[in-house]
């Protein structure tokens, strides 16, 4: 081979190998030069133009590192913009290509239900997509598009109701939506949180005596009572013997029964 024919080659080759190299930098330079812009519409509350940066984003530069925010961030500028069933989708394409992204997965699993949720009234894609989610691996989705789903008086989600009573965060929401629905919440044993608490205001003080009692003790409930307030119960139809069941069933906040016998005034609450 002769050196006119050996130089030929770096003369073809090498500055197009040069500018595939430079290529990836200015390309990530650019992404990230959207995503800020992106960003910053999306500090600023201007969630259509957000939108379109990020979608600007993943058609020019779609196996940037940045795509999987851009995803997630582009379904919430959608939400924040009530396109509900843009947001839906878009969070669904989000779950669909970055399945590990374990805590911005939930909050788009999440988000996800609570658009299908404003929008099940008029999607039939959106009711599904609600009663596909009570059988997702994570108990708070579940429980979340179950109370979805509950404004609708679907029976189907009862199951998954009753089970989030006995989760701290959810259990109230369920209680309040199966009462709604007219399903007697089941719970097997006192709910971790709840108490009684008995308020005893006496005619000749300015403040309140509070006790707490765990449902358990609901039966000691009466010791607290003056011969005259417990005529009253009975008149009044208070069960003292069923205190338990009915703080189990009622939602925190409820007063069950106020007696005053003249002298004091006794209050009783779940809480």
């Amino acid at each position: 081979m002769s050196i006119g024919a050996r130089l030929v080659v770096p003369a073809l080759f090498l500055p197009a190998a040069l500018g595939a190299m430079g290529a990836p930098p200015a390309a990530a330079n650019q992404a990230e030069a959207l995503f800020r812009q992106a960003r910053e519409l999306r500090y600023a509350q201007k969630w259509f133009e957000a939108a379109q940066a990020y979608r600007t984003l993943l058609r020019e530069f779609p196996s940037s590192s940045r795509s999987a925010d851009a995803r997630y961030w582009l379904a919430s500028s959608l939400e924040q913009d009530q396109r509900w069933d843009d947001a839906a989708e878009a969070y669904t394409d989000f779950l669909g290509k970055h399945p590990d992204q374990r805590l911005l997965g939930k909050e788009a699993r999440l988000n996800r239900v609570r658009c299908w949720g404003i929008r099940q009234w008029d999607s039939p894609n959106a009711t599904a997509g609600l009663a596909e989610a009570l059988k997702d691996e994570r108990e708070d989705v579940r429980i979340a598009a179950a109370l979805q789903l509950a404004k609708r008086r679907d029976p189907q989600v009862l199951p998954v109701l009753q089970a989030g009573l006995r989760v701290e965060a959810s259990s109230e929401s369920c209680r309040l939506a199966l009462m709604a629905m007219g399903a007697q919440p089941q719970v097997p044993g006192p709910v971790q949180g709840r108490f009684l608490v008995i308020r005893v205001k006496e005619r000749d003080k300015t403040d309140a005596l509070s006790i707490r009692l765990a449902l358990g003790l609901a039966r000691a409930v009466g010791g607290y009572l003056s011969d005259e307030q417990l005529q009253q119960a009975r008149k009044k139809g208070v069960d003292l013997d069923r205190l338990m069941d009915q703080a189990l069933n009622a939602p925190k906040g409820t007063e069950l029964f106020s007696l005053d016998d003249g002298k004091s005034t006794v209050t009783v609450t779940v809480e």
